[in-house]
């Protein structure tokens, strides 16, 4: 199968009418194509919104059971108040404690 081009007739260029109509037919297919690309996000948007509340309604009960169970974690370190550590601070890191005068 050979491809043919179509060439418009040597020495006649396009007239007035034809490029007034080409551009207004350009404008109405941009127009076209805007409007339907509005009318798709829109569509999208909905959808998204819809599938949105439905997980979120679906697992409300899930929610409500991880909240209450991060309640019932009792707090670091078991709840025991610890006083002031006897011992040389060194630089802000670390204590050293000498066995010899913890001891009662």
């Amino acid at each position: 199968m050979q491809m043919r081009y179509i060439h418009p007739p040597p020495g006649k260029p396009p007239g007035l009418l034809r490029k007034s109509a080409m551009i207004v037919a350009a404008t109405a297919l941009a127009g076209v194509a805007l409007i339907l690309s509005a009318v798709i996000l829109t569509f999208l948007l909905a959808v998204g919104a819809v599938v949105f509340a439905i997980l979120w309604w679906k697992t409300r009960g899930l929610r409500k059971q991880m909240t209450q169970q991060m309640r019932d974690i009792p707090p670091p370190g078991g709840g025991l108040e610890q006083g002031p550590a006897d011992g040389e601070v060194i630089e802000g890191e670390a204590i050293r404690v000498d066995a010899k005068r913890n001891t009662p």
